[in-house]
C-alpha cells in the first residue's frame, strides 16, 4: 500500500484516505493502484460493509491528476506513460461505480478533474462548507474525463455542458442543488460522521440524514435560466453567439462574463467536451463511456493543446496559451471525428 494512500479497517468500514497533502492530494499512478487493491481486497471481505473515502490532511480532497506527470509523457515520450495512466485510472473509477458496497466520499475541500472521477461513483456523496467542485479541463487542453462525460451530462438543465465549458467551480451547497453531491454536513460533523457509519454501515442514509444542517441557498441557482438559454446547444459556435447577443444587445454582465470565460478555454477541447457529453448522454454502460474518455485521452494527450495549457496555467502561470487551432471555426469536424474514432482492438480500454 502506497504511503500516499492510507488504508484501514475501523469498525465495519474500510477506509481510504489520500495523503499527498503538498499536491493537494492530487492522484498519482501508485495511489490508483493502491486504492484498486484496497477496494478489490474489501470485495470479498464480509467484515467490510462500506468504504469511506476521504482526505488525510491539508485543503484536500482531491485536487486531479498528476498533470506535470502527464505533460512530461506527452513532451518526453509520445504519451505511452501517460496513456498508461489514464488507462489505470479509468480502471479504477469504473471498479468504484460497479462497487457492490457502499463508498461514502467526503468532499471537504477542493475537488476537481480527478478527484471528480473517484467522488462521483460513491453511493454517498458529501460536501461541506469547504467544497469547491470544478472541472476546469478546457483551460489546459484536455477535456473532462474520469468519467465526466457520464455524469455531467445528466445534470439538469444543461448544467454539465456550462461546468465543462467554463470550468466553473462549485460551493458544497451548489454541488447538493445540482446533485453532484447526496449530502452537506458541515466539517465539524465529519468525524462523527465516519464514526458512526464505521460502526453503523448499513445506516449510512440515516446518519448522513441525521447530521445534515440547513444548506445555504444555492448563488448558482440564481442563474439556473440563464445556462439553460445559453448552453443549450451542442454546437459551440452557437453558445458563443448566444452569450455574444445578449451580452452586447441586452447588455447582460453575466453574458459578457461567461462569453469572456470561453474566450480563454482551448476551442479544440471545448467542441471535444460538447460532443463528448452528447455521446455519453446516450450511453447505458458506463465501461462504453470510458472505453470512449480512453479514446479522447489518448488523441488530446499528445496534441499541442495540453502541453501549452499546462504550461501557461500551471508550470509558468502566465495565462497566456497559444491554442492550435486557436479559434472555433479553425476546430474542424474531421479534428474532433479523428479524436473520437476507435482505436486498434488491442489498445482499447477495457475494465479489470
Amino acid at each position: 500500500m502506497s504511503e500516499e494512500v492510507l488504508k484501514s479497517i475501523t469498525g465495519s468500514a474500510g477506509h481510504l484516505s489520500l495523503n499527498r497533502p503538498k499536491a493537494l492530494h492530487a492522484l498519482t499512478l501508485d495511489m490508483c493502484h493502491a486504492m484498486s487493491a484496497a477496494l478489490a481486497e474489501w470485495a470479498g471481505d464480509d467484515a467490510v460493509g462500506a468504504v469511506i473515502l476521504d482526505h488525510a490532511e491539508g485543503r484536500g480532497f482531491c485536487a486531479g491528476g498528476d498533470i506535470a506527470f502527464l505533460r512530461n509523457s506527452a513532451l518526453n515520450d509520445g504519451g505511452v506513460s501517460g496513456r498508461k495512466f489514464f488507462h489505470d485510472e479509468y480502471q479504477l473509477n469504473h471498479q468504484m461505480f460497479t462497487y457492490e458496497k457502499s463508498i461514502v466520499a467526503f468532499m471537504d475541500g477542493i475537488t476537481m478533474g480527478g478527484g471528480v472521477g473517484i467522488s462521483q461513483p460513491a453511493k454517498y456523496r458529501i460536501a461541506t462548507e469547504n467544497t469547491r467542485f470544478a472541472m476546469p479541463e478546457t483551460g489546459i487542453g484536455l477535456f473532462p474525463d474520469v468519467g465526466g462525460g457520464w455524469y455531467l451530462s445528466r445534470l439538469g438543465g444543461r448544467m454539465g455542458q456550462f461546468l465543462a465549458l467554463t470550468g466553473a467551480r462549485l460551493d458544497g451547497a451548489e454541488c447538493l442543488w445540482a446533485g453532484i453531491a447526496t449530502h452537506y454536513l458541515p466539517s465539524e460533523k465529519l468525524e462523527e460522521a465516519k464514526s458512526r457509519i464505521a460502526d453503523k454501515p448499513g445506516r449510512i442514509s440515516g446518519i448522513l440524514g441525521e447530521l445534515s444542517d440547513a444548506t445555504p441557498a444555492a448563488r448558482i441557482g440564481g442563474n439556473a435560466d440563464k445556462i439553460a438559454k445559453h448552453f443549450a446547444s451542442d454546437r459551440y459556435e452557437d453558445i458563443l453567439a448566444s452569450l455574444e447577443a445578449d451580452a452586447e444587445q441586452n447588455g447582460s454582465e453575466w453574458a459578457a462574463k461567461e462569453r469572456d470565460t470561453l474566450g480563454t478555454k482551448s476551442p479544440q477541447t471545448c467542441k471535444v467536451a460538447l460532443r463528448h457529453l452528447a455521446e455519453s448522454a446516450n450511453l447505458t454502460d458506463f465501461a462504453d463511456n470510458m472505453r470512449m474518455e480512453y479514446r479522447i485521452a489518448s488523441r488530446v494527450l499528445t496534441r499541442p493543446d495540453f502541453a501549452e495549457g499546462v504550461r501557461a496555467v500551471i508550470t509558468d502561470k502566465t495565462n497566456d496559451p497559444k491554442w492550435d487551432p486557436a479559434t472555433p471555426e479553425g476546430v474542424s469536424d474531421e479534428l474532433i471525428d479523428s479524436i473520437f474514432a476507435p482505436l486498434p482492438d488491442d489498445e482499447e480500454w477495457k475494465p479489470l
